[in-house]
């Protein structure tokens, strides 16, 4: 095994933290409707742990069973999702790798559910962050709470109302 062979991720917040040994096999996304709604996005990226030695370095998800064969795990903290756990093993968030760009999806699955603009999402118009401070001037001293993107030998809990105005908690 080379240290390619080494993925390492966590939790937007940083209380849970995993570490993937050896090469995923299996990379995808999902267009299900309950992966959908897991994820709050227009679809799941999720990469397989099958034939991997996973384990979790830090903390312990919490679960939502979302149905009878799945559960999925996140943070109780920040609330990130992490998991697709079935009886065929665990698929671990593919945005939650510390570098997700590694790993690629190769299949997409739950086609049925697929929203059929996301096909089209390359093309439309791209702007970098900075490119919006006119309308959104907060970005200009911004400062993120966000755990870094690699392990750390500790972690502290951000309070919940870190760097929110009265107005931002109304």
């Amino acid at each position: 095994m080379t240290s390619h062979d080494i993925y390492t991720g966590g939790c937007q917040c940083g209380a849970l933290r995993f570490r993937l040994d050896g090469k995923p096999d299996h990379v995808s996304i999902c267009h299900c409707r309950m992966c959908q709604k897991a994820f709050g996005a227009y679809y799941a990226p999720l990469v397989s742990t099958r034939g991997t030695g996973f384990s979790w370095t830090r903390g312990q998800p919490k679960y939502f069973h979302s149905s009878n064969h799945v559960r999925r795990g996140f943070c109780d903290n920040c609330g990130t999702p992490l998991t697709y756990e079935a009886a065929d093993g665990i698929a671990v968030s593919a945005g939650a790798f510390d570098d997700p760009s590694a790993l690629p999806p190769s299949v997409q699955y739950g086609a049925e559910g697929k929203i059929p603009f996301v096909d089209h999402l390359h093309t439309l118009p791209g702007h970098d962050t900075m490119d919006d401070i006119d309308e959104a001037p907060f970005l200009s001293d911004i400062v993120s709470n966000q755990h870094p993107d690699h392990d750390t030998q500790t972690w502290q809990p951000v309070p919940a109302d870190r760097g929110m105005t009265k107005e931002d908690d109304a």
